[in-house]
């Protein structure tokens, strides 16, 4: 047949065509290299979607770790009542040495991602502005409203009226005390109370409003 071949890869008008082998062998070399480039493009694709699953896997952690640390950071206000302003030298038998100013310098390190602002005053009517001031726009109010707690009315009503939780704070176990120091004209109205752990009643004070926000 003068070097042809008859080949059954072409059929016109019901017969099959026929290709000289030069045709017939560059036709097969192509299949050939067709279905390699196929297989290494399928050998590329398992090789790279296992790395590239990684990386956005690796990257959603990463922003679900760093989410937090991207917001702005939590507001909370220590609000002192009447006579703590004299911490350090007042009673120390039961209220300790160490000055506030002192023991907030600790504080905030110690809650360094916390943005923690302190106010004093001996008047109701000023801690009374002063939280309806802050308690619209900032996270919570830590209030030792020292001898107000057991007497205030108008301090409860203004702890309903504002959107912020208050938790209310005593440095001594107030139930250890004089009977009058036993009830508190507040703590219905707070988020929770915190007494009897010293100055660290602070810490555990904004430990819980922290744990509140993050729920």
């Amino acid at each position: 047949m003068d070097g042809t071949v008859q080949m059954r890869d072409e059929k016109q008008d019901g017969r099959w065509k026929t290709n000289d082998r030069g045709a017939w062998m560059e036709k097969v070399d192509l299949s050939l290299g067709t279905t390699a480039r196929k297989q290494k493009e399928t050998r590329f694709f398992f090789c790279v979607l296992p790395a590239y699953s990684y990386l956005c896997t690796t990257y959603i952690i990463y922003r679900l770790k760093h989410h937090h640390s991207e917001q702005e950071n939590m507001k909370i206000l220590i609000i002192n009542g009447p006579n703590l302003n004299l911490l350090g030298v007042r009673e120390p038998g039961i209220y300790g040495s160490t000055s506030f100013d002192d023991y907030l310098t600790k504080l905030r390190q110690h809650f360094a991602d916390v943005q923690i602002d302190y106010y004093q005053s001996n008047i109701e009517g000023e801690l009374i502005d002063k939280m309806q001031e802050v308690g619209f726009s900032i996270d919570g109010i830590v209030l030792n409203a020292g001898a107000y707690t057991h007497t205030s009315v108008a301090l409860h009503d203004c702890i309903r009226s504002i959107k912020v939780p208050v938790v209310e704070v005593h440095i001594s176990n107030v139930h250890q005390r004089e009977e009058f120091r036993h009830r508190s004209m507040i703590a219905s109205a707070c988020r929770g109370v915190v007494c009897g752990f010293g100055l660290d009643s602070y810490r555990l004070a904004i430990e819980g409003l922290v744990g509140g926000n993050d729920r």
